[in-house]
């Protein structure tokens, strides 16, 4: 007797199945790590291998499949880089840097509840990107602005909309306007709203770096053009 084979695994992904915007943007981003996911990718093109060590807990396994369900989703692209890297790397599509918005307000809204570091918590320089945005969306001078942590650095690039503004980096600038030196704490205070930017770099708890028009706004000293 032939040996039967199992059925076929449905490609359905699970839905709501109801006809609400809200309902249906959790089809596509209400799994667990999705938005983490994004979270990692908006801070620029990820190999696997990074994005899965800098997501602390997920097995390679569920990394694989929300990743396969963002590209197809269209939230994600995964594209081949040029030789000498010759490596593969996901980013996200517009559709998917259009919940920056997201991210930001559930950091916003989690800022108040974070309390202390636990010691199984685990902490990458470019999570405290999110809470800082709420404290730098009010510059209006554009460029970048390199921000110095303990825990290591992140770049945020300022200005309007149409400049890409919000948009962050991990790792150094490759050309920063002004740098910031702060701890892990002050930027979650700014998230919480306890005290402004301004506040921060007068009493001392921010550390402004450099001399452009940037530089003098972070230090509450903005020039006419």
């Amino acid at each position: 007797m032939p040996r039967q084979q199992p059925p076929a695994r449905s490609t359905r992904r699970r839905s709501y199945d109801q006809f609400c915007a809200t309902a249906r943007a959790l089809d596509s981003v209400g799994d667990r790590w999705t938005l983490l996911i994004v979270r990692e990718l908006l801070a620029g093109p990820r190999r696997y291998t990074d994005l899965h060590a800098d997501l602390p807990g997920v097995s390679t396994d569920v990394l694989a499949s929300r990743l396969k369900d963002m590209e197809q989703g269209g939230l994600a692209t995964r594209r081949r880089l040029p030789p000498p890297a010759a490596a593969s790397v996901y980013e996200l599509t517009a559709r998917g840097h259009g919940l920056l918005p997201v991210l930001a307000a559930l950091a916003e809204w989690g800022a108040p509840v974070i309390g202390e570091r636990r010691p199984t918590d685990a902490v990458r320089a470019h999570w405290f990107a999110l809470p800082l945005l709420r404290a730098l969306g009010g510059l209006t001078r554009r460029g970048v602005v390199e921000v110095h942590l303990e825990e290591g650095e992140f770049h945020v690039r300022t200005g309007g909309p149409a400049e890409g503004a919000g948009v962050y980096g991990d790792g150094p600038a490759t050309h920063a306007d002004a740098r910031i030196v702060l701890d892990g704490e002050v930027c979650l205070a700014l998230g919480r709203g306890e005290f402004t930017l301004a506040e921060a770099v007068e009493d001392g708890r921010i550390e402004v770096v450099g001399d452009g028009p940037l530089a003098g706004e972070l230090r509450g000293a903005r020039t006419l053009p």
